[in-house]
Order: C-alpha cells, then structure tokens, then sequence
C-alpha cells in the first residue's frame, strides 16, 4: 500500500480508494483498523484520504451512530415514478445501460442511477448482487444523502461534486463495510445544477480503481448528451427567431429561458446572459448587457441593448450554502443579478472575503495548493473571474472592491464549508470555524 507521513492517499486524477499495486484484503483490514481506533477513541495506525477524513467528520457532527443500520426504502412506488418521469436522466436511460449494466453484470456490480437528492431511481444488475443489496439498503426508492447514511460513494460524490470511490471501511456505517461504491454526479450543462448521479457498488473484494474511471466517463457521456439537447433546443430557437431579428435595426438578441445566446443582431455575440431567477417582460438591468427591454419568446426572451451606464454594484452575497451550487449575487440601483461559480471561484471568493485587504497571487497560490510557487494558476482563474464579475474584485493585490458590502452565506456548521475543497486554507478556516457560523 502507499502512504506518506502516516496518510492513506489514493490516486491523484480521480478520488479513487485503492492505490495502485495495492493488496484490497489487506489495504480493506488496514481500514478496519483506522475505522475502529477513530471511533473508539483509540490512535488509528494511519489517516484516511482528506475526502473520507472530512467526510466522517461532518457525518459524526451529526450525530450519526456508525452502528446504525443503512437507511431502508422511503418513497412509495408512486413516489418513485414521479421522480423517474420527471428526472433529466430519464431519456439517457439506453445509453447508461447500453455503457454500465455488462460491466456491472461482469464485474459482480448493480448499476444505480439516483436524482439530486441521492435517492435511488433505478437499479440494474446480477440478481444476486442486487439480493446482497436489498439487505444492506441499496433499493429502488433509497435515500443515500451523506446526512442519512454517512460516509458512502453516492452520498459523499454528491457533497463534494466530483467522482469518487469509497471502498470498505471507509463507509462511516459498520453495516456497510462490505461495500465498495464508485459514483460520479451529473450536472446540467445549461445552468451546472445537479441533477442525480450514476453509481457501480458491489462486494468490496471485487474492488477496482479503473471502475471509477469508468463511471467518470459515463458520466461525461451522459452530461455530453444532455449539451446536445440544450443545442437542438437553441437551433429551434434560432429559427423561430430569425424572421424578427431581420426587420430590427438596433441591437438585440435572443436568449433560451437560462440566458444561452441563440442568434444575435448588430452586436457582438455574448455566449450567456445572466438573467433574473424570475425575468419578467419590461426593462431591467443585464450583466455585461446593462439596461434592456425584455420581451418573450416561445422558448425564450429577446433582449434590447439600451446604451446606458450602468450604476455601480453596492452589494455582493457569496452563498455557499449548498455544496454543488456556490453562487455570488451582485446588488445595485439598477437591480439584481446572480452568478453560479465553479469551485474554484467559490474558493478564491470565500478567501477574498476573509482577508478584504487582499492576498497577492503567490499567497493564495499557497492558500489553494500550499505552494507559492504556482501564481500563474492562480492569475489565469483570477483574470476569469474578473472578466465575469467586473469591478466586484480588483487586483494588485486580489481584493474585493472596497465600497462594496460583502455578506457571506454557509452552512449552518462551518465544519461543513465548500466540502469539496482540499485548499490547505480552506480546511484550516473549516477546522478554525466548526461549530460556528460563517461572519458576514
């Protein structure tokens, strides 16, 4: 097995649990050990991954008992209907067959498919595997929230949003040990919501970190067709637009209800408009656009440019409440606007607001990988971040405008701040924070 300074480390592209020329009976007996002396108050022989590390601590916030039985079937077959019917995943179903249920079937797994929420839609697999399933509470109609079962692959993906395999003991429940689970989230490609998860579990001998790899590029599959929707959609909506945008004169476009740019007139084209959570028709204030009319499409908005100045933002909100939607919402007299971030925005911001004076590239280059070393990572994610936010974050050094009134929003326990994140500082601040709530 590999380890550095007592720390079990997996492989570095993706969060898979077993490193490579690993034994998995004995990496799983290792575990074991680390699971019992962390939860018995005794010395664990070595640290878990930082993702296992922080996942059970958040989970033992809780109160979660690790002897607590998996969670058991909570919606109704009418419930779980709904929720099938309703699911983005629901037209993708082929594809994610045709990709995982062989596999599963030859490598001894069920392939689970679950809504935002981790709660199990369907299930497919080796009757015999899903009979092993049934009793440890991977049914159709399951909740795997991190909340409800601990530490687990589909839960645990979902908080952190990003692939991840979580093999033996490093299941927060006892009950689950026998598990190894390889899950990775799917997200909207229109707005980067999430919108479920794919997920290969079976017995934990048949682990295998080339599983995740696997799920990881069904995953991308999936989230590639979803795009090819989103285009076919924009197509339909170029053509429904085009006869209006040849009679106008001054500057317009046409947006789809999240603000994607289908056709353009007398203007340089925008890629996204960043509309209002609820656009109405008439004039409002536009990121990037400034003040515009607003009239509706089948499908759509068309958009009218009036040349204005823009009044300068007076209020930003970081919300970092839900893990897999960070968001900033920039406040001024001409109105509101709201910005999903990626996490490494989330990050940089939520940095920023602790230290308004502002950090230099080379110390959030050493906030973010504890290396001074790597400025230029951290300029090109800055100059993005700029270039989208306008005169929210200024630089030399990197600090929010100083007129600005900056409010932060988190989690109840700061303990469970951007969880997805292995910033050194981050987790300082979460370690420095725990049990409190975020200032601002």
């Amino acid at each position: 097995m590999r380890e550095f300074s007592g720390v079990i480390v997996a492989q570095q592209q993706l969060d898979t649990a077993l490193p490579a020329g690993t034994d998995p009976r004995e990496y799983a007996r290792l575990l074991h050990r680390v699971h019992e002396a962390t939860f018995s108050g005794g010395v664990p022989p070595a640290r878990p991954r930082p993702v296992i590390a922080d996942s059970w601590e958040r989970v033992r916030r809780l109160g979660i008992d690790p002897d607590r039985r998996a969670p058991a079937p909570v919606l109704r077959k009418e419930e779980i209907e709904q929720r099938r019917n309703t699911s983005p995943l629901l037209e993708l179903l082929p594809m994610l067959r045709s990709s995982l249920v062989s596999v599963a079937e030859d490598a001894g797994h069920v392939m689970l498919i679950t809504d935002e929420k981790g709660r199990i839609l369907w299930r497919e697999g080796p009757s015999s595997v899903r009979r092993i399933g049934d009793g440890l509470g991977l049914v159709e109609g399951a909740a795997w929230e991190e909340s409800v079962a601990g530490t687990n692959g589909i839960g645990t993906a979902l908080v952190v949003d990003r692939p991840l395999q979580v093999y033996s003991a490093e299941h927060y429940l006892r009950g689950l040990h026998p598990l190894t689970c390889s899950c990775a989230p799917i997200h909207d490609p229109r707005d980067g919501k999430l919108v479920g998860a794919i997920d290969l579990s079976g017995a934990a001998v048949t682990a295998h970190p080339s599983t995740l790899g696997l799920v990881n590029a069904t995953a991308q599959l999936a989230e590639s067709q979803l795009r090819c929707v989103h285009h076919a959609h924009l197509e339909r909506l170029r053509v429904v637009a085009a006869p209006l945008l040849a009679k106008l004169r001054e500057k317009a476009l046409v947006v789809d209800e999240n603000g994607w740019t289908a056709a353009v007139a007398h203007m340089d084209p925008v890629r996204r408009v960043l509309l209002p959570k609820r656009p109405e028709a008439g004039n409002i204030w536009l990121p990037v656009l400034g003040e515009c009319r607003m009239e509706p499409l089948p499908g759509g908005w068309l958009l009218r440019p009036i040349d204005t100045e823009p009044a300068p933002a007076t209020h930003v909100v970081l919300d970092l409440t839900h893990p897999s939607e960070p968001s900033l919402s920039v406040t001024s007299q001409s109105g509101e606007w709201t910005r999903r971030l990626t996490s490494r925005h989330a990050e940089l911001l939520f940095l920023l607001s602790c230290n308004r004076e502002g950090r230099s590239a080379a110390q959030l280059a050493a906030d973010l990988f504890g290396d001074q070393d790597r400025e230029v990572t951290v300029r090109a994610e800055m100059s993005r971040l700029r270039r989208h936010l306008g005169g929210v974050v200024q630089s030399r050094p990197y600090r929010f405008n100083e007129k600005l009134l900056v409010s932060v929003r988190g989690p109840e326990d700061a303990a469970a701040l951007l969880p997805g994140s292995c910033a050194p500082a981050i987790r300082r601040l979460r370690g420095d924070l725990a049990g409190q709530r975020l200032p601002g």
